[in-house]
């Protein structure tokens, strides 16, 4: 009789979509704060823009942090914390005045995010999975941030009809405590083998960063952070003031569109829509192919698609085409690179490998969002900055060529 296989819907594997979901619902909703807070306060947009920016370079800073408090004392007091940070700093932003207390505040919310999104979630969902089922899991995982963001954007511009921003971020800030409900499914599972057990997290590190790889896949990761972060952060904006009008009697207006502002909401949404299947795709398809030539043809795909954007004129029909293709691509790349590292480095310290990695990811997401803003009250639009992102866009599709896919511990001497 064969053995059992075992299941891929595993109750760590349900807890973590759902703390992952709204996390990532109420991250990906920024850009839709974006004109009411600047236009409230009268402040240029690079304002704002930087408050976000500073926002993701915490998340990528407290990433390895949170990914070595799970290691060290357990992955639910390291998301416990993680929440309590994240509905602190909406709560105190949502007092905030001035351009500086959003700056410092921003700090508090990107380390919540760290808290409550891939490193310490994914890490968890990869120890929990089996040999046979991690890729999809990880996958499935990274596709709950992608739901999260479906309805994140949308919701938050429906709230903003009825509140003011102040009200929705304290709305947030509830909504993530009740994320904390879901922590008796995320029971640790066992960790490691002996041989990683008795591995020491500084040996880990040593060996990684001796590695050219690891560099390969940290520098790779950075146009990823470019890329998601503007368009999270700015894109909405963009549609407001860049696209072609909306046709009174089109199939936008059947729908309740009717403004550039709502279509950019539903951009975002469409984004994480169709990158629900794009992850899963991706993750299935990293069982059967090199997970480096699929991280390369996903950046190629991404910097083919932006250039074609914005050579074109910008229209609904455009708007709605890159967000669906685009959007397939979006996320695609989170269960590539951490199945990457789990292969090639081991579970035991994925956690805080992916998080270091990740750092650099969030390097290029400050410097989208913050370049976004302050290169659109330069120029008055955001062509140069969208540029910039295409070029970074295939910088990482060729700098994954070299990787060494093979696990460490298998090399020769």
């Amino acid at each position: 009789m064969p053995p059992a296989r075992a299941p891929l819907m595993t109750p760590v594997l349900i807890g973590g979509c759902i703390i992952i979901m709204i996390s990532f619902a109420i991250r990906a909703s920024f850009g839709v704060f974006q004109i009411p807070i600047a236009e409230e306060f009268g402040w240029l947009r690079a304002e704002f823009s930087l408050a976000i920016a500073i926002q993701n370079l915490a998340w990528g800073i407290g990433q390895p942090i949170f990914g070595a408090i799970a290691e060290r004392f357990g992955d639910r007091k390291a998301i416990i914390l993680g929440a309590l940070v994240y509905a602190a700093g909406l709560v105190l932003s949502s007092f905030a005045v001035s351009p500086g207390a959003h700056h410092l505040l921003e700090i508090l919310v990107g380390f919540g995010i760290a808290g409550t999104g891939f490193g310490v979630i994914l890490a968890v969902v990869g120890r929990a999975a089996s040999d046979e089922n991690r890729s999809l899991a990880l996958g499935i995982a990274t596709a709950a941030g992608s739901a999260g963001q479906v309805f994140g954007a949308p919701v938050a511009e429906l709230l903003l009809g009825f509140y003011s921003w102040q009200i929705v971020f304290m709305l947030f800030a509830g909504a993530i405590l009740l994320t904390l409900l879901a922590l008796p499914m995320m029971r640790t599972p066992e960790p490691a083998s002996r041989a990683m057990l008795e591995q020491s997290m500084g040996q880990a590190l040593i060996q990684a960063f001796r590695d050219p790889s690891f560099t390969l896949i940290f520098l790779g990761f950075f146009s990823c952070g470019y890329q998601l972060a503007f368009v999270t952060a700015h894109f909405p904006a963009m549609v407001t003031e860049m696209c072609g009008p909306i046709a009174p009697d089109g199939m936008l207006a059947a729908f309740g569109i009717t403004t550039t502002s709502a279509l950019g909401a539903i951009a975002i949404s469409l984004i994480g829509l169709a990158n629900i299947g794009g992850t899963l795709a991706a993750a299935w398809l990293s069982k059967r192919y090199s997970k480096k030539y699929l991280l390369a043809s996903i950046y190629m795909a991404r910097t083919v698609i932006a250039a074609a954007f914005i050579l074109a004129p910008i229209t609904p029909a455009s708007v709605l085409l890159f967000s669906l293709l685009m959007g397939a691509l979006w996320l695609a790349t989170v269960p590539l690179t951490s199945g990457l590292i789990a292969h090639i480095y081991g579970l035991r310290y994925m956690g805080t490998l992916y998080g270091i990695v990740f750092f650099s990811h969030q390097l290029g997401s400050f410097l989208g969002v913050w370049l976004g803003g302050a290169l659109y009250d330069l120029h008055g639009d955001y062509t140069l900055v969208w540029w910039v992102g295409v070029g970074v866009g295939l910088f990482s599709a060729i700098v994954h060529l070299p990787i060494r896919e093979q696990a460490l511990n298998l090399r020769p001497a």
